[in-house]
Parts: C-alpha cells; structure tokens; sequence
C-alpha cells in the first residue's frame, strides 16, 4: 500500500540528514483499537511489575534478607529505567520507534526471567537493574508512538483509554502480587511477565505499524555517560547518606561533588552535540520546562511514599499479601476514575491547567492525611486516609505528559515523551532512595530507643529475615516495639513527603493554556502566544502509517 505524499527537501538539522518529519495522522479508529491492543499490552508490563513487586517486598526480605537493603529492590530499577528512558526515546526518533519498543520488551523479559531466579539480595538487585534496562522503554515507546499518530486534541480521549490499563495493572497489579506471593512463590511476581510479554510481542510485531525514519545521525555516547554517572551519583548520595555514613563524610561529599559536576557538565555536552539525547532548546519552552519539574515533584513524592505502604499494611496491619494489594485499592481505583474523566474533558473542552493545581493540591493533603496513620489505625480508616494522594495523582499523571507533548513537534516525540518520562523517573529513583535512608535510619533509631542497639541491630541488618510471619510471631513485647517504630518510620516518610507534594502545587500554578492542537495544527513556539500559531493545511496521509 503507497500513499500519495509530497515531499520537500531534506532538512539539515545539527549536521543530521532529516527528511521532513510525518504531520500527525490519525488512522481509522478500527485500526487504532487493534494498534492501541498491542501498545497497551506492553504498557501493561511495565506497570504490574511495579505494583505486583511492591506488595512482595515484605516476603523477599524475609526470604532473602537485607531489610536495610529494601528500598533497592525497587531503586535499582528505577533507576536504570530512568538512565535507559531519554536512550530509547532518540534512538526511536532516528531509527525506529516500532524496533526500539520490540528491542525493550525483549530485554525486559530477559531482566524478569533472571530476577525470579536470583538466590539473595544483592543478585535481585542486578537483575532487578538489568530488567529496568529494557522497562525504560516501555512506556516512553508506547507514549511516544501514540504521539506520533493521534493528534493531542484527540490524545486526551485515547490517553483514557489506554488509562483503562491502569486498573487493571493499579488494583490488579497488587492482587496478584499478593495471590501470587501467598500462594505461589514470591518469584512468580518476576515470572508472570513472560506470558503478557510473549503476547505484547506477538501483537506488536504483526499490528504496529509506522512510518520508516529517514534521520541518519550519531548517538551522543558522551552525553549518556555523563548522564549515568550524575544520576547514579546522586542516587547514592541520596541512599547513603545518613545511613550508610555520615552526611559530611569523604564518601557523601564526593558522592555530592561528582553528581554536580557531572550534571552541569551533561548541560555542557548537550549543547554542543550534534544529536544530543536531550535537547537543552526544549527547555526554552515555558510549559515544557515546568512539566518536566511538575513530573520529577510528582514521581519524587508519589514512588517515594507509597513504595512503603505494603510495609505498614503487612508487618503492622496483620494483613496478608493478597489483602494487603486489596487495601491499596481505594489508592489505586480513586488515582484511575479521575485519570479517565480528566482526559474526557480535556478532549471535549482543550482545556487542562486547572487538572495539575488540583492535583499538587490534593497530593499534598494526602501525603499530610497518610502521615496519621498508627499502630491502632483500622483498615476502613487507613483506606479512606489514601483517596486523595490517588486523586491528586490521577489530576497530574497523564496530564503533564499531554502538556509535554503539545509543546514539541512530532519530529520531537520520542524525546519529548522520553524526557518527561525521565523526569518522572529520576524523580522517584531519589524519592524512593531518599525516603528508603530515611525509613531504615528512623527504624533503627526507634528500634534502639525501646529495644537497645543490639537488639536494632539483628532486626535490621543485611541479613535480617523480617518477614510478616517472623514479625507475627515475635513476643508481644517485641511485636509492640516492632509495630511501633515501623509506623514512627512510615511518618517520618509522609512528613518528609509534604513539602516535595507543597512545591508542585506551586509550580503548577505556571502553566500556561496553549490550546492543544489538531492534526493540522503544529506546536507553539517557545512562549508563543497562542493567537501566533499558524495552521498546516498539509497532513500526512493515513496510509504512510503502513509504511513500515
């Protein structure tokens, strides 16, 4: 199938050979259902491995050890997802985004398989990295690739059906951990991603179809490793510190030295790359540049605190793995219904800066309403206090992607998609990894108040097996100790997490109402004003879409 396309000259973009880019062309919306199957099914992998590991954790530290090591089980991860994300998102916008979605599958499955199978803690983490590896382009590919074919006007309605995913993966996600984790084998929660991953592919490789990428440019290699080592830098520094040695140590300092150091000189690498990874032009853009500081406060505050919750439900509530995914329900479905409404009537309306104040807003009285939980909170009171950390993240989650990708043009997708993607990421990596250091120390430190340093020390240490049936079983003194300084860690965390949630409720307020455009229609320049946009009357036929 040809499609009749005029084409004008190359274009010479920061000495890359570009052919000019494909306008936004929505397919018929049969086609769209079958292609959105196969993205969504991807979609899917990603987020049920966050949610259904989550509620393992507190059955793999029992197994495995290393409660003082928890937090990174899910850091590790994270953290290599967010270096691969802004890598997989350029590699798919100059050779294929369909290959580079394939290619991260693929490696994910591989990182799952190796996961189930490690035999202690530290192995789980490296495999755990391995498998972020492929995750990072999970969702910048999936996103990235609807950006290429829906327009964002129309992006809202398809963005909440692919928010459908989300219940599926939010509320199922933790019950099948739980199933799974009480039933099975805490490994199946790595393994259960084989069969939904042999089908993504399978529906990927034969309904995915998308224009062929005509960029011939080099990867910018110096600027990924420069990238890497600030992030892991200040991953570590944010781990270590305060834990693992003290805030002024050599170690902590040094940590903080490289991190800054190797950030301001990724800046400086990104400007003068021929192709960098992230373009420092974007960030010109007002509502570009504040998205991408609302995704780093959002991912930073909601990984961060809720990774513990499965913590307090299980070793303090009593509860098993099963009821405990069933307790993060109200979290889950509450953060999903306002997700799907939110993009409703950004469709219909165009309209969206409203959704990101109300959300920071509503963040922020759920981190304060989560820090009163305690040792005699009942199930019915502790599910109500989550409602509105899920409502603030279903007002901010998908719209600060469809702010991203209204303010870029297509030829930017990918790395637009990719960066906010990015930010999100980085922002729980240190999230998670902050708030683990300050979980593990305020645990000792109350453990040591009521139970001595010897007795926090055993409790806590790599080799510690603090499962909910060890905790169950410990004398009622102990328990009460235990119970106890697990809900003065808990606090602290939520406590902790209210100022990050305070500040995107500021930083929202600067974004600006630029009309989302239609399939006509390109993107605003940097702080264009909205009346300045001219309107394509070229587009990209549907038929290029099977050109690949």
């Amino acid at each position: 199938m040809t499609a009749n396309t005029t084409h004008s000259a190359p274009q010479r973009r920061g000495g890359a050979h570009v052919a000019p880019p494909a306008e936004v062309a929505t397919p018929s919306k049969g086609r769209m259902y079958v292609i959105l199957t196969g993205v969504m099914l991807a979609m899917l992998l990603a987020l049920l491995d966050n949610m259904i590991v989550n509620t393992a954790l507190p059955r793999i530290v029992g197994d495995l050890g290393g409660l003082s090591h928890l937090s990174w089980v899910v850091t590790a991860y994270v953290l290599a997802s967010t270096v691969a994300t802004p890598i997989w998102g350029k590699l798919g916008d100059l050779y294929s985004r369909k290959a580079m979605f394939i290619a991260s599958i693929v490696l994910f499955l591989a990182g799952s398989v190796l996961s189930g199978a490690a035999q202690s803690m530290t192995e789980l983490i490296a495999f755990r990295a391995f498998q972020g590896l492929g995750g990072g382009g999970l969702m910048v590919g999936a996103m990235s690739i609807m950006g290429a074919m829906v327009s964002p006007r129309e992006r809202g309605k398809y963005q909440g059906l692919m928010a459908a995913v989300m219940p599926l993966a939010m509320i199922g996600g933790p019950l099948l951990g739980g199933f799974i984790t009480d039933n099975l084998d805490w490994r199946w929660v790595f393994y259960v991603n084989i069969p939904v991953g042999i089908v993504a592919l399978i529906v990927v490789v034969l309904t995915l179809k998308l224009p062929k990428s005509t960029i011939k440019a080099s990867i910018d290699y110096l600027g990924v490793a420069v990238l890497s080592v600030g992030i892991t830098a200040l991953v570590l520094l944010t781990t270590w510190g305060g834990t693992e040695y003290a805030w002024d140590s050599w170690q902590i300092v040094g940590l903080g030295i490289l991190a800054v150091v190797s950030l301001v000189g990724f800046v400086f690498v990104e400007r003068r790359a021929v192709e960098p990874i992230m373009p420092m032009s974007l960030f010109r853009n007002r509502n570009f540049a504040v998205a991408s500081v609302l995704g780093f406060l959002v991912g930073f505050a909601m990984f961060g605190a809720t990774t513990f919750l499965p913590q307090y439900q299980q070793l303090v509530q009593g509860d098993s793995a099963t009821a405990s995914g069933l307790a993060l329900i109200p979290l889950m479905l509450s953060s999903v219904v306002v997700g799907l409404i939110v993009g409703q009537i950004t469709t219909r309306t165009g309209r969206y800066r409203a959704f990101p104040i109300i959300g920071g807003a509503l963040m922020t009285l759920g981190m304060i309403a989560l820090a009163q939980l305690t040792v005699s909170t009942t199930h019915t009171v502790s599910s109500l206090l989550m409602i509105p950390l899920g409502l603030g993240m279903g007002f901010l989650m998908q719209t600060t992607m469809l702010i991203t990708q209204n303010s870029v043009s297509v030829r930017d997708m990918g790395v637009a998609s990719s960066a906010a993607t990015f930010f999100r990421q980085i922002g729980g990596s240190i999230g998670v990894s902050l708030f683990g250091a300050i979980f593990s120390s305020r645990l000792t430190a109350s453990l040591t108040s009521s139970l001595g340093s010897a007795a926090a020390e055993k409790m806590t240490s790599g080799g510690a097996r603090m499962s909910p049936s060890v905790v169950s079983h410990l004398p009622v003194a102990v328990h009460t100790a235990y119970s106890s300084a697990v809900v003065d860690a808990l606090q602290t965390v939520f406590w902790w997490a209210v100022p990050i949630t305070a500040v995107a409720f500021a930083v929202a307020w600067f974004v600006k109402e630029i009309p989302l455009r239609g399939g006509d229609t390109p993107p605003a320049t940097p702080n264009a004003s909205p009346a300045k946009v001219e309107i394509v009357k070229q587009r990209q036929p549907v038929e290029a879409l099977v050109s690949e």
